[in-house]
């Protein structure tokens, strides 16, 4: 099973489950070569109501969009890794006057908006730094955002029990991968084994 359906104007996106110190899901979107990423501790929700905390994290080299599998303990983020979500998505980011933001500016602005396509979730996002950054006046807070649906669209009803979720990719569940002799493991050359 292909891991993103890739529209050729469209940049990727994934959402994994990462079972490392805590069970929590990670939030990428391919901006400007490199997977901008953030922890989201209770996964994105498909209600408008539902604001869900988000951590950025270290940007992933796009080689990681797929992966799926176990990271060695000792290593950045150790622990097991499943696809819960991947697809595309549509920028759609812009200034008070009404006009388009590029994607990079945005999220470097801390507000950036767009359309999810994936297999899971659909329609309007917007991610929103309230704290931190480049806006904090030099307080060296770390930077929070916010991810929140904003539009309508078709939905799965919320965010699932991690631990009982299914890769979109393989149908696995962490256990199931963390238990399969055949996982695949990153490691930090940034390679794939397995």
């Amino acid at each position: 099973m292909p891991v993103d359906r890739r529209r050729p104007d469209e940049p990727a996106f994934v959402v994994q489950i990462h079972d490392a110190s805590t069970v929590h899901f990670d939030f990428r979107l391919e901006v400007d070569g490199v997977l901008k990423s953030w922890a989201v501790p209770k996964g994105p929700s498909t209600d408008p109501h539902d604001k869900r905390l988000a951590i950025p994290t270290d940007d992933h080299p796009l080689d990681y969009l797929g992966f799926e599998g176990v990271i060695p303990e000792g290593e950045y983020g150790g622990g097991t890794v499943i696809v819960w979500d991947t697809g595309t998505y549509r920028p759609i980011s812009h200034d008070r006057r009404g006009r388009p933001v590029p994607f990079g500016q945005a999220v470097d602005d801390g507000h950036a908006v767009f359309e999810l396509h994936g297999r899971k979730l659909h329609g309007r996002y917007a991610l929103t730094r309230f704290r931190g950054g480049a806006q904090d006046g030099g307080s060296g807070e770390k930077p929070l955002w916010l991810l929140v649906r904003t539009g309508s669209g078709r939905g799965t009803g919320g965010t699932p029990d991690p631990r009982r979720a299914r890769s979109a990719r393989s149908g696995q569940t962490l256990r199931q991968i963390a238990e399969s002799p055949d996982a695949r493991r990153w490691h930090p050359d940034g390679g794939t084994h397995g």
